[in-house]
């Protein structure tokens, strides 16, 4: 069966779709900057700071120390994994290491959620921040192929006083690849119209809006994304699909949804893959977007998670390189870059097929 995109329906061969898929020009949107951080690079951040953290300095122990049993536990590993980053070289060692785990994938293109707020309260001056993700964003361009830009996100859980400093880092020390600004932690208890104020400072210096929203509360979170903040982007949405009247929103104004699989698997966002939303999200018309979110932390890469879209959906290649044009259409990159990428998935496409 042939959808409108030109795409079939039916059982893609799993190892002839992987294979495409690790080969196959990428952009990734919804992916964050320590959640990024491989086994190897947490393992030598703990060893570094041997004797004040929790987290195991053996890289085949991470995959324990990384089973959530709910989003708050996963919340409260995440931010041990935070307390890892302690100084400038530790900020660079990770930025890099990010890259080179990108360019493995073969993504060309990436928009890395970064909370600076967790790193200049635990004393990392702030241009030296600025100045140590730049350094390595250029190398990354310079030496692997990567393009990064920065979305400086608001970590929820830390409340007002995180959002004021990371809106006036966002305003008044931007560095150069900054284009977003969003809003990360949990849900619950933490209602998205109180950060209004910071994501109109925000837009008004020209960032894009980009929160997190309705992953594990319902559709009214993603509402108040779009209504309070401004929401060009929904980080995950997985609840959105509740919602007859927001999937019509969603649909006929073009909002992407950043989608992470694995992720809402992981933190028992959605019980069973078999009962994950994308596909109804999909058939809804909506701009469907595969992303990692924290991959190592939740066993899986930006491959991984083509694979499992192209299961759940039942994409062949034509299929598969149109999610993979999602990305580019829903990214912040400027038109010739846009063009250049999307480029390269249609002539890989059509080297694979020919």
């Amino acid at each position: 069966m042939v959808q409108p995109d030109g795409s079939r329906i039916g059982n893609p061969t799993a190892n002839g779709i992987e294979a495409f898929i690790a080969g196959m020009p990428k952009a990734e949107l919804h992916v964050h900057h320590v959640g990024s951080a491989s086994p190897r690079v947490v393992a030598e951040l703990a060893a570094r700071h041997a004797g004040r953290t929790e987290v195991p300095t053996d890289p085949a122990a991470l995959a324990e120390y990384f089973t959530f049993t709910d989003f708050g536990h996963f919340i409260e590993v995440y931010l041990s994994v935070v307390d890892l980053v302690r100084d400038v070289e530790d900020v660079r060692a990770l930025t890099y290491g990010v890259a080179e785990d990108m360019a493995r994938q073969n993504i060309r293109y990436a928009e890395l959620t970064i909370t600076p707020y967790s790193s200049v309260k635990r004393g990392i001056p702030e241009v030296a921040f600025m100045e140590a993700i730049e350094d390595a964003r250029l190398r990354a361009e310079k030496e692997l192929g990567v393009v990064l830009r920065w979305c400086f996100d608001i970590p929820g859980e830390a409340g007002l006083e995180s959002a004021e400093v990371t809106a006036r880092l966002a305003t008044e020390l931007a560095p150069e690849g900054l284009v977003s600004f969003g809003l990360g932690g949990p849900e619950i208890g933490v209602p998205r119209p109180q950060f209004k104020p910071f994501f109109d400072r925000a837009r008004a210096n020209g960032l894009h809006s980009v929160p997190h929203a309705g992953e594990t509360t319902g559709p009214e979170t993603v509402w108040d994304a779009i209504r309070e903040l401004g929401a060009e982007r929904i980080g995950h949405g997985t609840q959105a699909v509740k919602d007859p009247a927001l999937l019509d929103y969603l649909g006929e104004h073009r909002i992407p949804l950043e989608v992470c699989p694995t992720s809402n698997i992981a933190t028992r966002a959605v019980e069973r893959m078999e009962d994950h939303p994308i596909k109804r999200m999909v058939d809804a018309g909506l701009l469907v977007t595969v992303n990692s979110d924290d991959p190592p932390m939740f066993g899986t890469d930006l491959n991984t998670e083509y694979a499992v879209a192209a299961r759940l959906l039942g994409l062949d290649e034509t299929g598969v390189a149109a999610l993979a044009r999602n990305a580019v259409e829903a990214s912040f990159l400027d038109t010739a870059g846009k063009a250049r990428l999307v480029g390269e998935i249609d002539s890989y496409l059509a080297g694979w097929q020919h």
